[in-house]
């Protein structure tokens, strides 16, 4: 089970995302048509096949509007989904549970989808050692809630951000003059406790990054071949990543090269929302 968040990094999100909604106003459909003591009782329903994500931003974009609100969660974030699948179910206030009702489901549905597409990439290297990590492409706004959903998928968590850790990527290497020298001052630069990572395009710059010792290599757009000679020329000497070109029709190819880990962008900035209802009870 994938360790839940703190509702205190959600709320941030959810309060932003249903004052967008709110506007200046606030729910005119609801105020207009629905009495402002009625009650309803409402499920979360999966409409197709997934994973689940994102509960907690359905609760907290209700418990936003009603304190009172009763959520009770059926289905845990990770749990696979068929369509039809109950994954809440929640009663209050009906126009707090209408006027929350699009933010929730956004959200939720945002990340079921996230966590859906991650959890196929998963399923395609099953069987291989190597892992599948996500990318700083992320919603902006949404990223510790997206690489949550990769998480939540199966998936596995490359840097948070800038300040984690060393990245040098070909412009960082083409500003300071080399594969070798960006890894020598990022090495001399590191704390202890900090990673450093370089990107290179073909198997010359891998030699020249593995004599000055980084902890991962990015094999960047590396045919299958190169990445297999890549695996033998390392010789375990660091982490190897096999980044671009990734889709679902080549992910296990590359995993069976022995590479360690396989970056995909497309987890977090090409996923679907899955579609889920919410249903009156």
């Amino acid at each position: 089970m994938t360790e839940p968040l703190p509702d205190l990094l959600i709320e941030p999100v959810v309060r932003a995302a249903l004052a967008e909604d709110l506007g200046r106003a606030g729910d005119v459909t609801a105020m207009a048509c629905i009495d402002a003591d009625a009650r309803l009782s409402v499920a979360f329903v999966a409409r197709k096949p997934g994973v689940a994500a994102g509960l907690a931003c359905a609760r907290l974009a209700l418990v936003a509007l009603d304190l009172d609100a009763e959520f009770e969660t059926v289905i845990a974030d990770g749990a696979p989904l068929a369509a039809g699948t109950v994954l809440a179910r929640a009663q209050g206030n009906a126009r707090a549970i209408l006027s929350a009702e699009r933010t929730g489901l956004n959200l939720l549905g945002r990340l079921c989808g996230v966590a859906t597409l991650t959890r196929a990439y998963v399923d395609a290297v099953e069987g291989t050692a190597a892992r599948i990590v996500d990318t700083r492409k992320t919603t902006p706004g949404l990223r510790h809630l997206e690489k949550y959903a990769v998480r939540c998928g199966g998936g596995v968590n490359h840097r948070f951000g800038l300040d984690d850790a060393i990245l040098i990527k070909d412009n960082h290497i083409a500003a300071c003059g080399g594969v070798a020298e960006a890894v020598r001052r990022a090495r001399a630069f590191a704390g202890h406790l900090m990673k450093v990572e370089v990107e290179v395009d073909g198997l010359d710059q891998l030699e020249d990054a593995l004599r000055h010792g980084p902890d991962v290599v990015m094999l960047d757009n590396f045919s299958l071949d190169d990445l297999r000679a890549a695996v033998a020329a390392a010789k375990g000497r660091a982490v190897l990543e096999a980044s671009g070109g990734v889709n679902l029709q080549t992910v296990r190819a590359i995993a069976e090269t022995g590479v360690d880990v396989i970056s995909v962008g497309a987890l977090t900035h090409s996923a679907a929302a899955l579609d889920i209802g919410l249903d009156a009870v």
